[in-house]
């Protein structure tokens, strides 16, 4: 292999780390902010604070997946030698990505405005259902290669073994994780007091029927990718 070679890989490689350690932060707030669902009257300032925290790593993560994208589109050797999606993932990626900024650009919106504004409550429960069903299948298709890889960055390989270039990239991938969740804390702590106009909130965060349709959908994107495997 070449010295371009191998750098073109290189890339490849520390691109699918990064997408794997960004993916790992969101999926981790994601839980925590989902979590806070069920109890949402008592836990409103936690799902504030976390839902916040969720844009840093979102946009870090967005960016990485779409530099992905542009270089595959682009035909770059090394990015069509690793090759797309599948197309299951292809299809419902812009449904996450829709959804997510939509869902927490909304929970921001309310988060100043408080609970009045009843179209953008409504906004951020559709968006909600949508994210939750598609970043259940995301979630399912990835579960595995995910941990595998950001293991893989801290156990050496032939490529680290060369010198300090690799160790180098690792420490920026971890950087990057580190300023996203940093740049984002900022905002998440300056709107908690907003929080205090949703005191007594009783509304119905997430109905039955939203519920049952997010089931539904989980479970045909879920079939269809062990169907395909």
């Amino acid at each position: 292999m070449t010295d371009r070679a191998r750098g073109e890989a290189s890339g490849v490689v520390g691109n699918e780390r990064l997408t794997a350690l960004t993916g790992a932060v969101v999926l981790v707030l994601s839980v925590a902010e989902i979590a806070t669902v069920p109890t949402l009257g008592s836990l409103m300032v936690a799902h504030f604070f976390v839902g916040v925290l969720l844009a840093g790593p979102v946009v870090a993560k967005t960016a990485s997946t779409g530099w992905r994208f542009i270089r595959y589109y682009s035909r770059d050797p090394a990015y069509r030698r690793k090759g797309p999606p599948r197309p299951l993932l292809r299809v419902i990626a812009p449904l996450l990505v829709a959804s997510t900024f939509t869902l927490i650009g909304s929970g921001i919106a309310l988060a100043v405005t408080g609970p009045a504004p009843e179209i953008l409550v409504r906004v951020h429960v559709v968006s909600f259902l949508v994210w939750l069903a598609t970043l259940a299948v995301h979630v399912f298709a990835y579960v595995r290669r995910v941990p595998r890889l950001i293991a893989d960055d801290w156990r050496p390989t032939p490529l680290q073994k060369r010198g300090k270039p690799e160790r180098s990239r690792r420490r920026m991938r971890l950087t990057a994780n580190i300023a996203a969740l940093a740049l984002a804390g900022i905002p998440a702590v300056l709107l908690l007091p907003t929080a205090a106009s949703w005191e007594g909130w009783r509304g119905q965060a997430v109905t039955g029927p939203g519920v049952l349709a997010v089931v539904v959908c989980i479970v045909t994107a879920v079939a269809v990718l062990l169907k395909r495997r």
